[in-house]
């Protein structure tokens, strides 16, 4: 994961590190991945570097995305992004940037939510057409980038945070391990 607030001193005026010794923040976060307090109870952070199949991605990310947990699907995406094929990343990341798009969104910062939404929809829609597969690992890459842009359209003329669990997205016509 890759934020600003990565590796900032830890209680005590000391870096957090991780078991190997990489920085890493380990302050809690909430759901939507706003840092806590040291010692506060947040919700369980997503391992990072865990290698998935891509259905099991698009399974865990969508369970996160119904839990209204986008920051943390955000993460699931990435790792997809960085374990997967070359020729996917577009799609992870892409997938990742309306993650991330959607956290900012439901923390009401609109510029921010706006701006990867559209990102993310762009990225998303430019892969399918260039590797011509609408419907990968059974998500539906038309709804999704349209889900996006309505989202994003909807967040810039409301200038207002949205509800990260009644916008998650659906990333297929099927339920979550159905």
């Amino acid at each position: 994961m890759s934020s600003t607030s990565e590796g900032r001193a830890a209680a005590g005026g000391r870096r957090d590190r991780d078991g190997e010794g990489r920085a890493r923040n380990a302050r809690p976060r909430d759901g939507l991945g706003r840092p806590l307090p040291y010692g506060e109870r947040g919700v369980d952070r997503q391992p990072e570097g865990v290698v998935r199949r891509p259905e099991d991605s698009v399974a865990e990310a969508q369970a996160l995305l119904d839990a209204g947990k986008p920051f943390h699907a955000h993460e699931v995406f990435e790792d997809a992004w960085k374990s997967g094929p070359e020729e996917e990343r577009g799609l992870w990341r892409g997938l990742a940037q309306l993650a991330v798009g959607l956290t900012h969104a439901a923390r009401g910062n609109v510029t921010g939510g706006v701006r990867l939404l559209r990102r993310g929809a762009g990225a998303v829609e430019e892969w399918a057409v260039v590797v011509g597969r609408p419907l990968p690992y059974g998500m539906d890459l038309a709804g999704v980038v349209t889900w996006a842009r309505e989202l994003a359209a909807e967040v810039e003329r409301e200038a207002a945070a949205v509800d990260a669990v009644a916008r998650a997205p659906r990333l297929s016509g099927r339920t979550v391990g159905g």
